[in-house]
């Protein structure tokens, strides 16, 4: 997996602050604009997220490259609707010999990972077969596996990226998409970090919302999602 944060709002924080600046000050944009700059307003970026008021920022984009993952993840990632979508286009693109996605639980047991790889080559094949027969790749797609490698490029807001991170990074998340949201954190808190100072599962800023189907593990996501100075530097 390999994700890269490609471009981002000029100064995301600076202008999230003067956005929520709008909202108290009774001076006009520009005044408002130099006091920005001239301070440090990290702090009321921070109070501005604890009350809720995350409309502020929404005026935060950022720009994914995520390669190297399934089509299986791919499908959950598209299911965050406040986003924008790039992706790598089965029917368009030849996927003869398509590289593969194996799961760490299946990789684990030489026997099952021998099997998964056969299957996969077994699929290649047919695949290789139906173009050999003049089937277009819009129908011959119709055989690849949820298995298959895929690149997506991806634009989220600040806001919509808080939720993804509250319910990717959650311990229950399925483990590839959970690969993908922490590396995309440790991303944005370089270049955003009061931003996503708090950025978390669920569990991190209040109970945990999954009911019954906890992982109860709460005590553990706090420890590792809770603001530190130096967690940047440490991964997350």
């Amino acid at each position: 997996m390999k994700i890269q944060l490609v471009s981002y709002t000029h100064n995301p924080e600076l202008t999230c602050i003067a956005a929520g600046k709008v909202c108290y000050s009774p001076d006009g944009f520009e005044e408002i604009q130099k006091r920005v700059a001239r301070g440090d307003h990290g702090a009321f970026l921070e109070n501005i997220i604890k009350m809720g008021h995350l409309s502020v920022i929404e005026h935060a984009s950022f720009c994914f490259m995520l390669e190297g993952i399934s089509r299986a993840c791919s499908h959950q990632l598209v299911r965050h609707r406040l986003a924008s979508y790039s992706q790598k286009s089965q029917r368009y693109v030849n996927e003869n010999q398509f590289e593969y996605i194996i799961p760490p639980a299946i990789a684990a047991d030489p026997e099952l990972a021998g099997a998964f790889t056969r299957f996969m080559e077994q699929t290649q094949e047919f695949y290789a077969m139906l173009l050999r027969h003049d089937i277009p790749q819009e129908d011959a797609r119709f055989v690849l596996p949820n298995a298959a490698e895929t690149k997506i490029f991806v634009s989220m807001n600040g806001r919509e990226l808080l939720h993804f991170f509250e319910k990717r990074l959650c311990d229950r998340a399925q483990w590839e998409i959970r690969e993908a949201a922490e590396q995309m954190l440790v991303l944005v808190k370089e270049v955003a970090p009061h931003m996503f100072k708090t950025a978390g599962p669920g569990c991190v800023n209040g109970a945990c919302p999954e009911g019954k189907l906890t992982c109860g593990k709460s005590a553990q996501m706090r420890e590792k999602y809770k603001p530190h100075t130096t967690r940047v530097a440490d991964g997350i």
